[in-house]
């Protein structure tokens, strides 16, 4: 079978390709480089022996995505990572974000509700829950109002999706993931932002090679143990097979609705400082950082209960968070060349 894995040169994308060849699917990649490197063919291509077909296009060009789906008229499924993804930017620049992670995803819908059959993953996030009343977070936890227009596109993506499915023959399955985290154990492919990094844990280990001065921790008064945020931080491998997992679920129309929605996560929280704490022990390097405010749009605490994607996807977390932190900084070793 032929997927389309939009977003595919970035860090999940990537991971997820590699699952995907591993598990004898044909890939074609579309990405628009925005925020990735063409060098992570090499590295997909490293590990599993196929390079993958990839194409640069940008999903926003309505015109550009009905002339590949013409091209490509074999696609059977798409997993859709292709968005922009800060928290934080996106508060600074909303309306880049609704044009980014809206307008691809009805672009591509479009041409998906012309087929026959087709299988739709999306890159969804926890953000949909807010801060959530309950933890663990359950997917029947009420979806609350988004803290962040990057959390609103993704509710307003799960929305577009449920209406057209309602209506079409696309078949749908929403993953609703925490923190993924780590690199591939070859270290040919990782995370690797372009510009100042927004999540953690490249913050971690460039300040640790030495890239950034210091590490910036925000916020030391919430709710929690230690008074830092809490998070569920997940082996971007272990994220990775949960796409083929819900792939194949479509594929062999195991599906029971038209939508269906699973947290991706460990199932196990850990705060900022802890995570700090585990990466000194796991790297031998003492990290220099420092207690600023508090970012706008962040949350005091979210971590996943994962029992549905546990039973219904026969899908469970395994790598450690020792191991992701391990991977990612042997990761980061191996880009700077140390």
């Amino acid at each position: 079978m032929k997927i389309l894995v939009t977003g595919g040169l970035g860090f999940i994308g990537s991971h997820t390709v590699v699952e995907l060849q591993e598990q004898g699917y044909e890939v074609v990649i579309v990405d628009d480089l925005s925020n990735a490197s063409i060098s992570v063919l090499e590295g997909i291509e490293g590990i599993t022996g196929i390079r993958p077909e990839f194409v640069q296009l940008d999903l926003r060009d309505k015109q550009g995505v009905f002339s590949f789906f013409q091209t490509n008229q074999d696609i059977d499924g798409v997993i859709h990572f292709a968005a922009s993804k800060a928290v934080g930017e996106s508060m600074q620049r909303p309306l880049m974000y609704y044009e980014n992670n809206i307008v691809p995803l009805l672009n591509l819908l479009k041409e998906l509700e012309k087929k026959e059959k087709a299988h739709f993953i999306f890159s969804s996030s926890c953000t949909v829950y807010g801060q959530a009343e309950v933890m663990p977070i359950t997917e029947e936890a009420p979806i609350q109002v988004a803290l962040s227009p990057y959390g609103n596109t993704k509710q307003i993506g799960e929305e577009i999706i449920t209406d057209v499915t309602r209506v079409s023959s696309i078949d749908a399955i929403l993953l609703r993931y925490f923190n993924p985290i780590g690199a591939h154990k070859s270290a040919l492919i990782g995370e690797l932002p372009i510009g100042v990094p927004q999540n953690l844990i490249p913050f971690i280990t460039q300040t640790a090679i030495g890239v950034r001065k210091e590490l910036s921790v925000f916020g030391e008064d919430y709710n929690t143990p230690d008074g830092t945020c809490i998070r569920d931080y997940i082996h971007v491998v272990d994220l990775a097979k949960a796409h083929v997992a819900a792939l194949d679920r479509l594929v062999k129309g195991e599906n029971i609705e038209k939508v269906e929605t699973f947290n991706v996560g460990t199932g196990k929280g850990s705060s900022v400082m802890e995570i700090i704490n585990a990466f000194e022990k796991v790297s031998g390097v003492k990290l220099h950082y420092k207690i600023v405010d508090r970012r706008e749009g962040d949350i005091t605490e979210a971590y996943a209960c994962t029992r549905k994607a546990n039973q219904v996807l026969g899908w469970k977390a395994e790598l450690s968070l020792e191991v992701a932190l391990d991977s990612a900084w042997k990761w980061e070793q191996k880009v700077r060349k140390h």
